[in-house]
């Protein structure tokens, strides 16, 4: 074999991965914390701030700092799921016996945590950190219960990446203190929407640990407690009402990102079908009793990749746009994130699904790269990306929330299939590593200990690797194969047979330091609404893999005699464990198929397991059901690589002061931008004096105050922190003045929190605020 020689960018890279490993190992090794209890922090609901008598300044600027906010240590900040409080009693809304339908509760909290100094979770992209943020990032709860209360279900879909075990483990532990048997692993949903622009930082597996750069415990408390705050809210708003199902089409807004790997399914069944990917989109629209409206679940395949990897502001994305804009209309004279009309747009198998509809280009030349290894003739894997139809990632983002929104509101309006029947749920715990999977009458397979392949590396047409990795590779590489043998240990022989013809990069289900690289026990869970099963996924199902499953559920509740079932796909549910391809998929080995760390059999593992559940609620054997072993919850993590520093504010200023304030006058269209000091918001995630970091303020002379027409949860505004050195920083406050704006005299202002630190005293977080002098909006 001709000896192999490198270029000089290769070498470089080699030694940087060198020593980038060296780093991991050592931190590996030596960065623990033990966590402590996780404290209750306030709500960060609603926004809280009165309108102000005074009238508009037109020179200078103020700024004030609170000496009385909430002083905390951050050396409390800790966290555990393993110590249970004893249940504390919460009221029972009273129960209507006497009508068709369900007793219904919505509720939507705040769940945004950190939106700086914190990785965003999704694209797994070194360097993206969050820098600000272009709106919040919200927990939408629902329940459901039979009229005299004696079954009860709970859906809720949340803002952020995936749904990690940690995070659920604490939650329904959390429920069970306060809620006892009410709210269960069996009967409560946890869906992430998996926008790729949240913070990372709540997983407890070491992958997931190292791609977010340590545990975050100000993000994991942040969204424990917007969790569980929006299902108190259902809870505590329960009434008596209807819930109607409908289904369409929609068009326009996705397209298969692996279309190679999709033509590996059978002819006959692709056949069958005519799009290679699901363009159903189903809703259900929730009314009490006397018609009017509570929410919307909707259920769509598309990846919330419309902000694209260069992207640091937090945000919920497409489904999140979709969910604003549904929200804002029903919620007349409401902020965001306010109103008590709730919409949420959930996962579903999307898998191989993406909303950049341009396609795969090669950035360089422009040609296209649609071919099976997503590479470009000059510059590789690297340089193929799609793009979406807009002029940038936000107005891409707004096109498709859009048409999504749009069509959900359609679907809504004209629901009129009303879903009767009883509740039930079906869940367990299961060794994914470890499940024996019957190919036909005859013939066995089994599952595989988590692996991960070499296409793992190159990323997707939506967000490419780091390195020149391609998708579509089938064998290994000695170079990478050494690197890895020197490191981490050679792969067994099992592990390597198992995954076949998946090469194996890392070999995830053998390494246990500092704790399991991946999950080996997994949930899996069906709740159904009478004629409606939603099935929650632990994990991305590309198209035919939902199609696949939908299918043998929906066989296996007719052939015990329930017919007719609709049966919903909901992605990112309540355990993280990558992506499911169907059989065929695998061995082309893109990016999907490498990600699936169970090996070629995961997806007829999960039918298997998804119809045993869906047996047991068609025959009410569930109480038959084994529980499964439980999964485990661990009390030592690595700590974030980027510490915790004092805030500073130049010589000769206070946090809040403007730097550069807005111009006098602006049109409708234009930007309004002004800059002031500012500090850390990552301190905000742990004093929260303020639940929003700018408002955009009207005066009104009649009243002689200012009104708020909007916070950081509208998508007009958009915040960004600009990170300087010995813990000096500026903030910039964007307002893209919309088209409905009315005309008259504005203020911007800004709400943070800085970190101090006395010499032999802890820290403390003070809140501070800055107003901009005013300026006036015309329309003409």
């Amino acid at each position: 074999m001709a000896k192999r020689t490198f270029s000089n960018l290769e070498t470089f890279l080699i030694f940087l991965l060198v020593m980038m490993t060296a780093i991991t190992v050592a931190l590996l090794s030596l960065l623990f914390i033990t966590s402590g209890t996780i404290e209750n922090h306030k709500d960060s609901g609603g926004h809280l701030f009165s309108t102000t008598p005074n009238p508009p300044a037109t020179q200078g600027s103020t700024a004030t700092q609170s000496s009385t906010a909430t002083q905390r240590s951050t050396a409390t900040q800790s966290s555990t799921a393993t110590q249970t409080s004893p249940v504390t009693s919460t009221p029972e809304p009273p129960l209507f016996q006497n009508f068709s339908g369900y007793y219904i509760g919505v509720g939507r909290a705040d769940c945004t945590g950190q939106v700086a100094d914190i990785n965003l979770m999704g694209y797994s992209k070194s360097g993206q950190n969050a820098q600000g943020i272009l709106t919040r990032l919200y927990s939408r709860a629902f329940i459901m219960a039979e009229p005299d209360g004696s079954n009860r279900t709970v859906f809720v879909s949340i803002d952020i990446g995936m749904v990690s075990q940690r995070l659920r483990l604490e939650v329904l532990n959390r429920l069970q203190s306060k809620y006892g048997s009410l709210y269960r692993r069996d009967n409560v949903i946890l869906s992430g929407t998996h926008t790729h622009s949240g913070p990372a930082g709540y997983f407890q597996y070491t992958v997931f640990v190292i791609a977010s750069e340590g545990f975050s415990n100000r993000t994991f408390q942040h969204m424990v407690t917007g969790i569980l705050k929006s299902i108190d809210i259902a809870h505590t708003n329960m009434k008596p009402g209807k819930i109607f199902i409908n289904k369409g089409n929609v068009d326009g807004v996705q397209i298969n990102r692996s279309p190679y790997s999709y033509l590996q399914n059978p002819q006959s069944e692709r056949a069958r079908y005519s799009s290679n990917t699901d363009k159903e989109m189903v809703v259900l629209k929730m009314v009490d009793l006397n018609g009017d409206d509570l929410g919307l679940i909707s259920w769509f395949a598309i990846h919330p990749v419309s902000m694209n990897n260069s992207n640091h502001l937090v945000n919920s994305d497409n489904v999140g746009y979709a969910s604003y804009l549904l929200e804002q209309e029903k919620n007349k004279g409401y902020l965001p994130g306010q109103g008590p009309f709730v919409a949420a747009f959930a996962s579903s198998n999307l898998g191989d699904v993406s909303p950049n509809i341009l396609g795969p280009r090669c950035i360089n030349t422009g040609e296209s790269c649609d071919n099976a290894n997503s590479t470009c003739p000059i510059g590789g894997s690297n340089m193929c990306i799609a793009k979406g139809p807009g002029q940038d990632m936000f107005d891409s983002t707004q096109i498709i929330g859009r048409a999504m929104y749009q069509r959900a509101k359609e679907l809504y309006a004209s629901a009129s299939q009303e879903v009767t029947g009883p509740l039930a749920s079906a869940h367990q715990w299961v060794d994914m590593t470890n499940v024996t999977v019957w190919l036909n009458s005859t013939h066995t397979a089994k599952t595989c200990k988590p692996a991960l392949g070499y296409s793992f590396a190159a990323g997707t047409i939506d967000g490419v690797g780091g390195l020149n990795f391609t998708q579509g590779k089938t064998e290994g590489d000695p170079f990478w194969d050494t690197i890895r043998d020197q490191i981490l240990g050679k792969p067994s022989e099992e592990i390597k047979e198992c995954h076949k013809p998946k090469p194996i990069l890392l070999h995830t289900g053998e390494l246990s330091k500092p704790h399991p690289w991946h999950p080996d026990i997994v949930d899996v869970q069906i709740i159904t609404l009478g004629s409606l099963a939603i099935t929650a996924i632990p994990g991305e199902f590309t198209t035919m893999s939902g199609r696949r499953l939908r299918e043998a559920v929906q066989a296996e509740f007719a052939s015990h005699g329930v017919q007719n079932m609709t049966v919903v796909i909901s992605g990112l549910c309540n355990v993280y464990t990558h992506y499911i391809t169907t059989y065929e998929e695998y061995q082309a080995q893109r990016y999907e198929a490498a990600s699936t760390i169970y090996g070629p059999h995961t997806l007829s593992a999960y039918i298997q397991l998804f119809r045993n559940l869906a047996k047991a609620i068609a025959t009410d054997t569930v109480a038959n059901l084994s529980r499964g072993p439980e999964p485990p919850f661990f009390q030592q993590l690595i700590l974030p690589l980027i510490p915790n520093i004092v805030d500073r504010a130049p010589i000769g200023r206070t946090f809040g002061d403007v730097l550069q304030p807005a111009k006098p006058e602006y049109r409708v269209g234009e930007v309004a931008e002004v800059i002031f000091v500012g500090a850390n918001p990552k301190n905000s995630a742990q004093n929260e004096t303020h639940q929003t970091f700018l408002t955009v303020e009207k005066y009104e002379a009649t009243s002689t105050s200012w009104q708020i027409v909007c916070n950081d949860a509208s998508w007009e505004t958009r915040f960004y922190w600009h990170k300087g050195l010995l813990g000096l920083s500026n903030a910039t406050v964007e307002w893209h003045i919309p088209d409905t704006a009315q005309p008259g005299i504005y203020r911007i202002r800004y709400f943070g929190h800085n970190r101090k630190q006395d010499i032999l005293k802890p820290a403390v977080i003070l809140s501070f605020e800055g107003t901009s002098p005013a300026f006036e909006v015309v329309t003409t």
